[in-house]
């Protein structure tokens, strides 16, 4: 039975229209995109869940922000204010903004990774196996195994799998292992939250062989949300608690502030106390995003940021957030849909490999239920799969996933229950014509994140 409704902590004083092509020109639409998602014009998008990155809607003291920015090039005050917010949060003494999480990431990485080194994770999301690989070092994946069984729940599939990372450890080398990074909601693994518990185990495990742990923290208000609602110890805690004691595990955090921040650009660096690191991370960030005290960012960027660091994590506004995932969760589940469950912090994961089972992976489940779900109502969406995922960069074949996902990754303080009502009736259509939905093969592909660019054809062509 659907769930109730959280009702939104705010009203609606803006609104930007929207359109609904026929199903004839959606068709047209996403040929004439070769069947990629992201080569459609977002005019004839209907319901947008191709990302929850930068589509958020910014509150009213936000768009106040904007007008009082200060642009200096050096030296901003609104820069001195963000310092200040995220210090107060996460207890880094040192913080280094940038224009979004890949910025952060490319800044970092390059001084940590190279050839011959090895970055392992709870998983790697496609952005973040990509920088470690252009610094020449490879990724590997390290999350617990009921992350890989969509249809068990449990509180915490997000974790890490801390007998597998020391054995990792242990297999290439401790001097190999340039990093451990934590992905806190754990996006590739269906948005699933990381326990307060594991992630002191992972820290124990690299304080023993001297290997440094990086947070990427693009969700951290989520997952301290899920901390309070299902770990024990921490439900009297408030969320500002929970973020400082998960923080206190890592070394360094990379950030994409366009999801648990709201702003629609923006990403942070935190370096806990290593000055020596945080002065080659300054060297890289004037190289690559501009001076210091801006990083790429305009200063109402950097004032918006500085709102958003404390908006974020406000618990209505996460009750009303993760209430919504549970809605249009509660209204699959009434329809016999199969997602990674629990649901997830940013959105729903559908497993497309459950709803398409004669679709192998090679032909890429997740994406066909994406292209049916813009044929079926305008709602684009991504792949979280194999498509996604790529080929061997050392041999070029493909690799199968440990998912087929389709994800719906859901605009904070966006869409309203009307739209989740259409979001769960395409998917409720889809599945009554499932087994008449084809596969889909690549025409052109780019060496890396090929997904952002790739041309497709259905394979009943």
């Amino acid at each position: 039975m659907a769930k109730k409704y959280v009702p939104e902590p705010f009203r609606i004083k803006m609104v930007e229209t929207i359109k609904m092509l026929t199903r004839e020109e959606r068709e047209q639409k996403i040929e004439e995109a070769k069947y990629n998602m992201f080569n459609l014009k977002g005019e004839d998008v209907y319901i947008d869940l191709l990302t929850d990155s930068g589509t958020n809607a910014m509150s009213q003291e936000q768009w106040a922000g904007v007008m009082v920015g200060d642009e200096a090039y050096a030296g901003g005050k609104s820069y001195f204010k963000l310092l200040d917010t995220a210090r107060d949060i996460f207890e880094y003494k040192y913080i280094q903004p940038v224009h979004q999480g890949r910025a952060a990431e490319k800044v970092l990485f390059g001084i940590l990774m190279g050839e011959g080194k090895y970055a392992i994770s709870n998983m790697f999301f496609d952005t973040t196996r990509a920088h470690v690989e252009l610094t020449g070092a490879r990724a590997i994946d390290c999350v617990v195994e009921e992350a890989k069984k969509p249809e068990v729940r449990a509180p915490f599939k997000g974790n890490m799998d801390v007998v597998k990372l020391e054995k990792l450890i242990n297999e290439y080398g401790p001097e190999k292992i340039a990093l451990v990074v934590m992905t806190v909601t754990n996006n590739s693994a269906g948005g699933q939250p990381v326990s307060i518990e594991n992630m002191r185990e992972t820290a124990a495990v690299c304080k023993k062989y001297g290997i440094r742990m990086n947070i990427d923290a693009a969700r951290y208000a989520e997952n301290a949300y899920f901390i309070k609602k299902r770990e024990e110890g921490y439900a009297d805690k408030s969320i500002k608690e929970i973020v400082k004691e998960m923080f206190s595990y890592g070394d360094m955090f990379t950030m994409s502030a366009k999801k648990d921040t709201i702003v629609n650009m923006g990403g942070l660096i935190g370096v806990k106390d290593d000055e020596k690191l945080f002065q080659d991370v300054k060297g890289r960030t004037i190289s690559f995003e501009g001076f210091i005290t801006y990083g790429g960012l305009s200063g109402r960027d950097l004032e918006c940021l500085a709102i958003g660091l404390n908006e974020g994590i406000d618990e209505s506004y996460l009750e009303y957030r993760n209430g919504q995932m549970e809605y249009l969760a509660s209204r699959l589940d009434d329809a016999g849909i199969a997602y990674q469950a629990p649901v997830g912090g940013h959105g729903l994961f559908i497993d497309a490999k459950k709803m398409f089972p004669h679709i192998p992976y090679y032909e890429f489940p997740g994406q066909a239920l994406a292209i049916e779900l813009y044929k079926e109502a305008g709602i684009r969406t991504c792949d979280i799969g194999s498509y996604m995922l790529g080929n061997d960069p050392d041999t070029g074949e493909q690799l199968q996933a440990s998912f087929e996902f389709t994800r719906l990754a859901i605009p904070r303080r966006v869409y309203t229950q009307a739209h989740f009502d259409v979001m769960a009736d395409a998917l409720i259509a889809i599945k009554e014509r499932a087994k008449d939905v084809k596969g889909y093969k690549i025409t052109w592909e780019p060496p890396i994140l090929r997904h952002f660019q790739a041309s497709l054809e259905p394979l009943d062509k």
